[in-house]
């Protein structure tokens, strides 16, 4: 009996030992951006981005929809290309945006569809909002950094958010209403003190 028990602790050992955690990852603020797009009185589009910001994911690579991530970020640390633009987004015609006001975005749920991609749930607030949105994600790479030489993994996502969801409709539809949204980032394996 005491071989029998032996034998069936080591046959359970495999199957135990690949029943994977997630692992904390941190985004690499220099490689991440969310760049968003509209139309302008069809005869432009106009850009805008937020990049530089910090974020957690808990990445599980054996059971992705294990997995989780949140990020945020300040309104303000808008980009647009040009001053008087960045000034009239941040005016009270659109988010009145103080240095407090953050963007945030906290998964709920992610659904995987393929080898690499899922689509992830998640509560985004903005302009003192929250609402439900759903990113379509891809998994780009995971594996050790060639110059890091620790565990890193790269995300794409696209959604597209209504303007009139979170009280920024000003001048729609001559501006609009719907934001197409793409998002790109790098997570680095957190380091054990970071992690506790």
């Amino acid at each position: 009996m005491t071989r029998l028990a032996a034998a069936t602790a080591l046959a359970l050992l495999p199957a135990t030992a690949l029943m994977a955690e997630p692992v904390a990852y941190e985004l690499d603020s220099s490689h991440s951006q969310i760049v968003f797009h509209y139309d302008h009185l069809g005869f432009s589009t106009g850009y805008g981005m937020f990049s530089g910001f910090d974020g957690d994911v808990m990445f599980d690579q054996e059971d992705p929809a294990n997995s989780s991530v949140e990020v945020s970020f300040p309104v303000r640390s808008m980009l647009t290309g040009w001053e008087a633009r960045f000034e009239h987004f941040m005016s009270d015609d659109f988010f009145g945006a103080t240095e407090e006001d953050m963007v945030t975005f906290t998964s709920t749920d992610i659904e995987v569809t393929g080898d690499n991609t899922a689509n992830i749930t998640g509560d985004l607030s903005l302009n003192g909002v929250t609402q439900e949105v759903v990113l379509d994600a891809t998994l780009n790479q995971a594996g050790e950094h060639p110059m890091e030489g620790k565990p890193w993994a790269g995300f794409s996502a696209t959604t597209t958010l209504l303007r009139s969801d979170y009280n920024l409709g000003m001048f729609a539809p001559m501006v609009s209403d719907e934001v197409q949204v793409e998002i790109s980032f790098e997570a680095m394996q957190a380091d054990a003190e970071s992690e506790s």
